[in-house]
This record gives C-alpha cells, sequence and structure tokens, in this order.
C-alpha cells in the first residue's frame, strides 16, 4: 500500500510540473532554452524516472529550476516531495564541491604566481618609462629653441618688407576705390512730365541688376532696347525681384503700376523717380545708355545749328531790303531834281 502512494507521488510531482509548464504555454523546447537543461533531462523529469539524470544531486536542482520557471516555488516542492526525490548530500555531491574547492585554489594559486612575477618585472617597467619621459622632454626642447631661432629670423626679414607691403596694399586700395567709384551708374535727368521721366547714363560695360520691392502690390513692365520684355507681371506686397539687364542694352523703360510704394535701385543706386514724392503719378521710366544720350547731344547741337542758320538767312533778308529801301529813295530824289531843272528852263 505504502509503495502505491510513492509511486502515486512520483506519478503527482511530474505531472503537477507537466501541467504548470502547458498552463505556462512552454514547450520542452522553449523550457530547455530558458533552463539551459537539456530536452532528454526535463522529459525524464516529467516521466519520474531520475536515474537518467547526471547524479542525485542534480534531480534536486533540475526540479527546483524547473518548477521555478514555471511558476512553482521551488523549495516548497522540494520539502514537500523531500522523502521521494533523491537525497543531494551524496558522495557524488561531495565530490563536486571538493572539485570545485580545488579549481578555485589553483585559480587562486595561478594568480598568486602571476602577481608575483609582475611584481618582479615593475621597477624595471617604472625605470624604463621615466628615461623614456626624459628622453621625450629633451627632445621637444630642441625641437622648441630651432622653431624660436627660425621665427626669429623670420619676424627681422619680414620688418621691411611688411612696411613695403602695406604702402602697396594702400595704393591698391586707393586704386579699387576709384574703379568702384568710376564704375557706379550715373543717371542724369533730361526730361519729365506728370507721368514720365527720362534719364540717360553712360554705355553699360557689363550687366547690371535692376532691383524692384513693392510696399504694397503693383503691376510692373521692364523693357530693354523697346522689343524685350525682361519683365512683365504683378508684383505682391514686399516681394523683391531681381531683373538682369544685358550690357547690350541701350534703352530700359519701366512701367511703374503704383509709384508711391515702389522702390528701384540699378546697379545698387537708387532710382528718385517720384523726386521724393512730389510726382507721384509717374508711369514711366526712361533710362538712355550711352548712345542715346550721344544721339539726344547731336540733334541738340543740329537744332541749335538750324536755328542759327535761320536766323543769319534773316538778318541777310533784312539788309536786302533796306539797301532796295535806299537805292529806291535815291532814285526818286533824282527824278524830282530833273523834273525841277526842266520847269525853270522853261519859264
Amino acid at each position: 500500500m505504502s509503495e502505491n502512494n510513492s509511486e502515486q507521488k512520483h506519478l503527482e510531482i511530474g505531472k503537477k510540473l507537466q501541467e504548470a509548464r502547458q498552463e505556462k504555454g512552454y514547450t520542452l523546447d522553449d523550457l530547455q532554452q530558458i533552463t539551459k537543461i537539456q530536452k532528454r533531462y526535463l522529459i525524464a523529469i516529467e516521466d519520474e524516472k531520475f536515474d537518467e539524470l547526471p547524479g542525485d544531486f542534480y534531480v534536486r536542482a533540475f526540479v527546483k529550476q524547473y518548477a521555478n520557471t514555471v511558476g512553482l516555488d521551488g523549495d516548497e516542492l522540494l520539502k514537500e516531495y523531500d522523502d521521494d526525490l533523491p537525497k543531494a548530500k551524496t558522495a557524488e555531491y561531495s565530490e563536486h564541491i571538493s572539485q570545485a574547492v580545488e579549481s578555485r585554489t589553483s585559480q587562486h594559486k595561478s594568480l598568486g604566481t602571476e602577481v608575483s612575477k609582475s611584481r618582479r618585472y615593475l621597477p624595471t617597467v617604472i625605470i624604463a618609462c621615466v628615461i623614456i619621459l626624459v628622453l621625450a622632454a629633451i627632445w621637444f626642447t630642441a625641437i622648441a629653441r630651432s622653431h624660436r631661432d627660425s621665427s626669429t629670423k623670420i619676424d627681422n626679414s619680414s620688418v621691411s618688407v611688411s612696411g613695403e607691403s602695406r604702402k602697396k596694399a594702400s595704393s591698391s586700395s586707393k586704386k579699387v576705390t576709384k574703379k568702384a567709384a568710376t564704375k557706379a551708374i550715373q543717371l542724369k535727368q533730361s526730361s519729365r512730365t506728370s507721368t514720365s521721366v527720362t534719364y540717360t547714363a553712360d554705355k553699360l560695360t557689363k550687366d547690371t541688376t535692376l532691383q524692384i520691392n513693392p510696399s504694397s502690390r503693383a503691376w510692373m513692365q521692364v523693357r530693354a532696347n523697346n522689343s524685350t520684355d525682361l519683365l512683365n507681371k504683378t508684383l505682391n506686397a514686399n516681394q523683391k525681384t531681381s531683373v538682369k539687364v544685358g550690357k547690350d542694352t541701350t534703352t530700359l523703360v519701366i512701367t511703374v503700376g503704383n509709384a508711391q510704394s515702389t522702390t528701384l535701385k540699378i546697379g545698387g543706386k537708387k532710382i528718385d523717380f517720384t523726386n521724393n514724392g512730389t510726382y507721384n503719378n509717374t508711369r514711366t521710366v526712361t533710362i538712355n545708355f550711352g548712345s542715346q544720350s550721344s544721339s539726344s547731344s547731336s540733334s541738340t547741337s543740329s537744332s541749335t545749328s538750324s536755328t542759327s542758320t535761320g536766323t543769319s538767312t534773316r538778318t541777310s533778308g533784312v539788309s536786302s531790303t533796306s539797301t532796295s529801301q535806299v537805292t529806291t529813295n535815291s532814285a526818286s530824289r533824282q527824278t524830282t531834281a530833273t523834273s525841277s531843272a526842266s520847269t525853270t528852263q522853261t519859264r
């Protein structure tokens, strides 16, 4: 009867562990990966074949680890089935402990021998490090001295050169400023009406930029040489726009939709086309570059010469008229004198 009870307990512990594993949803492969216990040992525990395990010590250890992994209390389980499980304190267990103690003592001995060997060579290593540091310090000081000597030589030789370079730099900067001043676009107002203004300027030597900045919505058109539209659209408020003006441009016509709210700059120079707000209705801004200004001056000189020619013609006509009048007067005087003489003779 007691044998039947023990067998039932054996079956109960194996079944109990198996049911706990299945409740956790673990397979034997999962349990092997978690516990690192070989699958065949886990099967032997569930089948209560403890003699297939490596020894009595491993039976209790594997059962406890199995129980803790599947959510059971391993210590309580070992107490409950203490009489049925192999005893842990066997000769095999003591043998394992003695082997572990011997391995640890051997490890300590090997470590001690290695430490003693390193202590023997420690003074030699320290002396070698000190020698290396001293040699490195001497080398660095020698390099620093040579660098100082070369730098002083360079400073002495560069004193006179620096003075000359400063003079050359100042003269070159003056030349650059003069050239920059000559390159700025100079606009001269040639004519103005209430809605248009015309400027003349020197011929462009390179491409320039026309900058348009409306403070409110405005329609803008920019035309070059009366044939090419560089811009033709409505700009929103503060929509800055840049238009490239080629160096071959001779006439630039800018049509402004909202003069009082628009700012124009060409080549970085502001165009005061409203004359500080005096002509806010200005719609057309014309800039003549190079040939247009010379042709206007030539037309002005030709008109001046034609005017002087007409004046001289009029003067000559007046003089001829006065001469004919004098001749007529003298002829009439002579006729009067002749008639008076003939009257006297008849008497």
